[in-house]
């Protein structure tokens, strides 16, 4: 296995670049096209968040896979490679693997510990499989990345020490207005976030939630979560006249908060306070808009800061611990698979040897008794299961060691397996290792995890 990840996230980019980066379903699937018709990749996975861009390849040369990578992101995304390289980061074989354990449980997050990475993870991995670019490789690492992910989060607080950005955001917002009870709450969209953010402002006693969205229907149903009311996006400008704090989350491209709108609703207003908590990437809320009088802007840069400061320290290491654990596990796992069909082929070409001779002696004894033929095919077959039964094990257990492929290269010289028949039996142990949906199955003891 050999893994590549390239990827930026909120960690090494600014928000500017990372908006010029998010990738739409269809440029991630365009990108997916892309990277196995190259030279170098076998198979890819894209992960496409509102803070990270990152694509997983498994590749046959390390330097090859890397520049072919850097520059399909670049094509697909509009950014030249001279600008996105700084802010790239690189990870190989066993830290790709840790990589994407520590993003599955939420570590690489700006929200420390938040689940719905796991979704996200989980639809990168079903979107790869349905393109046909997600394989024996990195379709393993997802699912286990998957299991991994639960795990932390039912034997650690790491839930805890991430709060949602929409809890955090509207904390934030409490700081400038104080109480929200008896103030007027307007969410803008009608997502996941935005379900979240009507629930959360519910909680803290918001006053009234108004919810706009460009589909009426949409928003009824998320203000029907909490009472509250549905506008069309059309009538935004007189709702925000009457809110005193906004969490937008759409997935525009455009800004759906101009500085002239939210100008024309603070005048209405008589310019009381008003805090913005924007958390779409791209951003919902024009640049400059902070700058009106009585206006404040929550964004996700300033959320990243006010989170780095809130983290759980012993959460946090609990779950470092478990990533380690875990690497360790399935790397140990995928080395002993990658052996598995040397030594089935090992033990193939014996059978046929056995076959061969019995049958040889068959027809120089024909005559020999059924009970004497039975006790000589049981003596051979012992004599080559007792030969072999020491090297088979042996390399077994070498395999989950570094540079454990070696010893199966040595069995394949020493016995002379043909090679052919060693790949006949990975595809057909890559087939016997997927479920029904064409999803990797791994036997990991996961203590405590999702199997």
């Amino acid at each position: 296995m050999s893994v590549l990840v390239v990827g930026l996230s909120h960690r090494t980019a600014p928000v500017d670049l990372l908006e010029q980066v998010t990738l739409s379903r269809d440029s991630a699937d365009k990108l997916l096209a892309d990277v196995v018709s190259g030279d170098h990749a076998g198979e890819a996975m894209v992960l496409s968040t509102c803070n990270r861009v990152e694509v997983y390849v498994d590749v046959d040369k390390f330097h090859g896979g890397l520049a072919q990578t850097s520059e399909l992101i670049a094509r697909r995304t509009g950014v030249s490679l001279e600008d996105l390289t700084p802010h790239l980061y690189v990870h190989y074989e066993d830290r790709a693997v840790a990589h994407l354990f520590a993003v599955a449980c939420g570590l690489d997050s700006m929200v420390v510990g938040e689940s719905q990475i796991l979704g996200q993870v989980r639809g990168a991995l079903r979107a790869a499989q349905d393109a046909g670019t997600a394989g024996r490789t990195l379709g393993a690492l997802a699912q286990q990345a998957l299991r991994v992910g639960k795990r932390a989060r039912t034997e650690t607080g790491i839930d805890r020490a991430g709060r949602s950005l929409v809890t955090a955001g509207v904390q934030e917002a409490t700081q400038v207005l104080g109480p929200l009870h008896g103030r007027g709450a307007l969410v803008v969209g009608a997502g996941a976030m935005s379900s979240l953010a009507a629930s959360v402002l519910g909680q803290a006693g918001a006053g009234s939630v108004v919810v706009a969205n460009r589909t009426l229907s949409h928003a009824e149903r998320v203000a029907g979560l909490v009472g509250g009311r549905a506008v069309p996006l059309a009538d935004l400008p007189a709702a925000l006249a009457e809110a005193d704090l906004v969490v937008s989350c759409t997935g525009a491209v455009g800004h759906v908060l101009s500085v002239r709108t939210v100008a024309a609703a603070q005048q209405a207003r008589g310019e009381r306070p008003l805090v913005l908590v924007d958390l779409a990437l791209p951003r919902d809320v024009e640049p400059g808009t902070s700058d009106l009088p009585g206006v404040t802007v929550v964004d996700l840069e300033s959320l990243a800061e006010v989170l780095e400061r809130t983290q759980h320290a012993a959460d946090v290491e609990a779950t470092r611990m478990i990533v380690a654990d875990e690497v360790v596990a399935f790397l140990g796992w995928q080395r002993a698979v990658s052996v598995a069909p040397t030594v089935v082929a090992l033990r193939g070409m014996a059978d046929g040897v056995v076959r061969d001779e019995l049958t040889r002696l068959a027809g120089r004894l024909p005559g020999m008794e059924p009970r004497v033929r039975a006790e000589v095919e049981q003596t051979v077959q012992r004599v080559v299961d007792k030969v072999l039964h020491a090297p088979t094990v042996r390399v077994k257990q070498l395999a989950g060691e570094p540079g454990g492929q070696s010893y199966a290269d040595a069995l394949s010289k020493l016995f002379g397996l043909d090679p052919a028949e060693v790949e006949a039996v990975t595809r057909a142990d890559l087939s016997d290792a997927t479920d029904g949906n064409g999803e990797a199955t791994l036997d990991i003891n996961t203590d405590g995890g999702d199997r």
